[in-house]
C-alpha cells in the first residue's frame, strides 16, 4: 500500500487508492462508493487514513434517501456536488444543501438525523466525510456555510478548519480545501504541522501530485512531508483533506 518516494532527499510516503479499487454497492436509490471500508464493504487495508474514517460518494435517486439514524462521536461532513439534499436532526436544524455549500455536523454524544433528495425526480451527488474527533463526547453541533465556486478558481479554497475561521469548524487538527484549476496550473500545499498527513480526491478532470497521476475519483494519501506539489493535467476539480495521522 504504503511506498517511499524514489527520491534518497524526501521521505514523504504514499497511499494510492484508483477509483476502480472502491467498494461499491447499489441499492437503487442510492448508488454509493467507499473509498474506505464502510457498511458491507470491508477491506483491513482501507480503514482509514489517520483520523479520516469515511469517504463516501453518494448517488440519490430522485426521491431517495436515508431515514432518521444515529450517529455519535464522529465529525461528519457533507458537500453537495449537484442537486438538493435536505436534512433535519434531533438538534432542531432543518435545512437544505445544494452545490457550493458545505455542511459538518459533530455528532458528538449522540444525534438523530434524516438526509433526502429534495426532488422526487433529479438526483442528487454529495460526498459524505466522516473524521474522528479529537474529544469524545462534546456537545454535538451543526453548522453549514455557502462557498462562491469562483472561489475556488486556480486556488486552494478552505471549507474546513478547527477553529471555523476558514470555513466550517470541526473538532479536529482537521482542514479541508477545494480547487477548481485551469490545465497547467501548479502551486504547493504545506501542510500545518508535523504529525499530518493528507488525502486527495480528484472530483472531475486530473491532477498531479508530486509527479504521481490521479484521474476522476482517484484518491492519494501523502504523510511524512512539510508540502506537496499539485499540478492540473487538465482542468480540474479536487478536495484536499489534511488530518492527523494519530489522534
Amino acid at each position: 500500500m504504503a511506498s517511499t518516494s524514489d527520491s534518497t532527499a524526501v521521505s514523504a510516503q504514499y497511499v494510492y487508492h484508483p477509483a476502480d479499487t472502491r467498494g461499491h454497492a447499489n441499492h437503487g436509490w442510492l448508488d454509493t462508493y467507499h473509498s474506505f471500508s464502510f457498511a458491507n464493504w470491508h477491506n483491513p487495508e482501507r480503514m482509514h487514513f489517520g483520523a479520516l474514517r469515511v469517504l463516501n460518494d453518494d448517488y440519490v435517486a430522485g426521491g431517495g434517501g436515508f431515514g432518521t439514524h444515529p450517529h455519535d462521536n464522529m465529525e461528519i461532513v457533507s458537500i453537495p456536488l449537484e442537486g438538493d439534499l435536505e436534512h433535519q436532526d434531533n438538534m432542531g436544524n432543518q435545512a437544505v444543501i445544494r452545490s457550493g455549500d458545505v455542511q459538518i455536523m459533530s455528532a458528538g454524544t449522540g444525534v438523530m438525523h434524516s438526509e433526502k433528495n429534495q426532488s422526487a425526480s433529479d438526483a442528487v451527488r454529495f460526498l459524505q466525510i466522516w473524521v474522528y474527533p479529537n474529544e469524545r463526547d462534546l456537545q454535538p453541533r451543526y453548522d453549514q456555510e455557502s462557498f462562491d465556486r469562483s472561489a475556488e478558481r486556480n486556488t486552494l479554497l478552505p471549507v474546513v478548519s478547527p477553529d471555523g475561521a476558514q470555513g466550517v469548524q470541526m473538532h479536529q487538527s482537521a482542514w479541508f480545501h477545494l480547487g477548481s484549476w485551469d490545465q497547467g496550473h501548479a502551486e504547493s500545499y504545506r501542510l500545518h504541522s508535523a504529525g499530518q498527513g493528507v488525502y486527495a480526491f480528484v472530483l472531475e478532470g486530473s491532477i498531479k501530485i508530486d509527479g504521481r497521476p490521479l484521474n476522476r475519483r482517484d484518491g492519494l494519501g501523502v504523510w511524512d512531508t512539510e508540502s506537496i506539489a499539485i499540478s492540473a493535467s487538465e482542468n480540474a476539480r479536487f478536495l484536499l483533506m489534511e488530518v492527523p495521522m494519530q489522534w
